[in-house]
């Protein structure tokens, strides 16, 4: 069964006779009278009463109530098949980092629509442990993220995080001076999960003190600053993290306080959408760049 079968008997029937539909198609009788024949013989019923009014039988009348919508769905799946050969519909799935998504992620996407407008994103938030599984699962095409720690993906770094700590205003009194990473034992430390990257780092410098902080544990780092405000406390995040004039960031060194920042993606990136990944990792980079300036 094909399109042009369908035409040709729509168009018997919007004509009454074989011989109007030849003409309004511009075929040969004897093309319009094989197409309905192909057409029969593939659905396995006759669908006109032979002679030479286009009469249609029981089965005919039922095909003929569905035939303009079946034309209608046939156009319609032609059309979406030969845009998804041009990528111009699709759904990527992108894995981003909590700063990411805050910070440079809604003006790629808003560059992005304006040239792929009908290409769906979904974009998951998690940390580098999180987005990284779920690359090796199969469940992203790729990640604005850190570099994991047992990495065994290709990873492009386009720019780097700082580790920063901040306080509140309100309890800065109470917290006092801190200039020294020795220092925050005397007060409790808030910051992300154990498997962030910059928990794990910041981990590894603390590990050398001889006392180590209290620390709370909070898996999403935007969540945060609210806690200091509460209590005196020290929070720990990432320079990228958008602060009120409520909260303070204290300049503690840090021997290494730099984590990469990049692009996480399969060994062998699967090929449907490639040139729209392309597009959408390019507008990544090209935000990233102004990071670096």
């Amino acid at each position: 069964m094909d399109l042009k079968e369908l035409k040709a008997f729509q168009a018997v029937i919007q004509e009454g006779t074989f011989s109007k539909a030849a003409h309004k198609l511009n075929y040969a009788q004897s093309t319009i009278t094989n197409q309905i024949k192909r057409l029969e013989q593939e659905l396995g019923f006759q669908l006109f009463v032979r002679g030479w009014e286009a009469e249609l039988t029981p089965s005919g009348q039922l095909f003929a109530k569905e035939i303009d919508q079946l034309i209608l769905h046939w156009n319609f799946v032609l059309d979406q098949s030969q845009k998804l050969q041009k990528e111009e519909v699709g759904t990527l799935n992108i894995g981003v980092i909590e700063p990411i998504s805050a910070s440079i992620l809604p003006s790629v996407l808003q560059t992005f629509r304006s040239q792929k407008p009908n290409i769906t994103c979904h974009f998951i938030i998690g940390n580098t442990d999180f987005l990284h599984k779920q690359l090796l699962k199969g469940e992203i095409d790729f990640a604005i993220a850190g570099e994991p720690v047992m990495n065994t993906l290709p990873f492009e770094e386009l720019y780097k995080e700082e580790i920063s700590f901040i306080i509140s205003k309100q309890q800065a009194d109470q917290v006092g001076t801190i200039s020294l990473i020795k220092d925050l034992y005397k007060h409790p430390l808030i910051i992300g999960g154990e498997s962030c990257l910059y928990h794990i780092k910041l981990q590894k410098e603390l590990s050398r003190l001889n006392v180590e902080p209290f620390t709370y544990t909070i898996s999403q780092m935007s969540a945060i600053p609210p806690f200091l405000k509460e209590f005196p406390s020290v929070g720990v995040v990432l320079s990228s993290t958008s602060l009120s004039d409520e909260f303070v960031k204290v300049p503690i060194e840090m021997e290494d306080p730099f984590i990469p920042i990049g692009i996480l993606s399969h060994k062998e990136p699967h090929l449907s959408l490639k040139n729209t990944k392309q597009l959408l990792l390019d507008l990544f980079r090209q935000e990233a760049k102004k990071i670096r300036m």
